[in-house]
């Protein structure tokens, strides 16, 4: 059968990895590591709750290298005509021939907060892209007293290298004095409008924004093509509450996709230490995240601040910061 591509990139060079499903193939089931110590103090509420086991896929996969030495990548689109367009986080796109050779540089981008984790980030073609030469792309702009996740748009015409009409369509705020957690990934829906991830910025006086639907840190959230709330958005008409949300609670969601046959979204979050997750049917949800935890940051700190609600069970949250 065909492999279907898709591209993911690497700090150093670009790579096509090229996956199909074989059915002939079972999946393996790894059983959870009970030898080593628990990473927190909590006594599980039950046998086996912080002992999960694993799936190691059995699906074959072939990796192409096209490029290498080309930045900083963070993130890549595929053009109409084969050719991909990636963001470099120090502020500027490149276009790359199907076959990973530089076709040329685009600059013209607002200035972006290039440090730690921020810089020029997604970027996501128009679905009429063919038409109107537009594109869309996500970065960390000093805002304010702080800096946030902001979405621009612009267009990208055939023989240009600079950018046409930038514009900020949307910013999420509050602004917050922290270089971390933007989210940052874009996602057209079947409609025109266009999802967006934001983080909540990692700090503990930002991450409780996250449960906060009048504030867009932490979010998913659906907006049109001018940067307006998504007609149909759950809490457009709800008091106190950012008519751009679509579900929150989230962390630092980092990757967005559409299913196929059914429509529904999809969400990896990118968690803490072994709390990474995969998350469906978003609309309007509170993911669960943000308000109790009993996990450790990257930093190896415990966030006791939220491992405890009155009147919750709160052995039944592992690992959700």
């Amino acid at each position: 059968m065909p492999l279907k591509k898709f591209y993911p990139l690497l700090f150093v060079a670009a790579m096509i990895v090229s996956g199909c499903n074989n059915n002939d193939t079972a999946d393996k089931t790894v059983k959870a590591d009970s030898t080593q110590p628990p990473q927190q103090h909590y006594k599980p509420a039950f046998d086996g709750q912080t002992r999960v086991d694993s799936i190691k896929t059995q699906t074959p996969y072939k990796v192409e290298r096209l490029a290498e030495h080309i930045g900083r990548p963070w993130a890549v689109a595929a053009m109409p005509g084969g050719e991909l367009l990636i963001t470099d986080r120090s502020g500027f796109m490149q276009i790359l021939s199907a076959d990973g050779k530089l076709i040329k540089k685009i600059t013209g981008f607002p200035s972006v907060v290039d440090s730690s984790q921020g810089g020029l980030l997604d970027v996501a073609l128009d679905p009429d892209f063919a038409k109107n030469k537009t594109i869309y792309w996500t970065f960390a702009e000093k805002y304010k007293n702080g800096n946030v996740t902001a979405v621009g748009k612009g267009q990208l015409l055939p023989n240009d290298t600079v950018i046409k009409k930038p514009t900020v369509i949307f910013r999420a705020t509050p602004e917050w004095n922290v270089t971390l957690h933007y989210g940052s990934r874009l996602l057209f829906d079947k409609d025109g409008n266009l999802f967006v991830s934001t983080g909540e910025r990692y700090t503990e006086g930002s991450r409780i924004l996250a449960q906060d639907v009048n504030a867009c840190i932490g979010k998913i959230l659906k907006i049109t093509k001018e940067g307006k709330p998504a007609p149909g958005n759950p809490f457009i008409n709800q008091p106190n509450a950012r008519p751009e949300v679509f579900s929150y609670g989230h962390r630092h969601p980092q990757g967005m996709d559409l299913d196929p046959v059914t429509g529904e979204l999809w969400e990896a979050e990118f968690g803490p230490m072994g709390g990474d997750e995969i998350l469906l049917k978003l609309e309007k949800i509170m993911a669960g995240r943000l308000l109790l935890t009993v996990s450790i940051t990257a930093a190896k700190k415990w966030a006791t601040a939220f491992s405890k609600k009155k009147g919750w069970n709160n052995l039944c949250i592992i690992g959700t910061l």
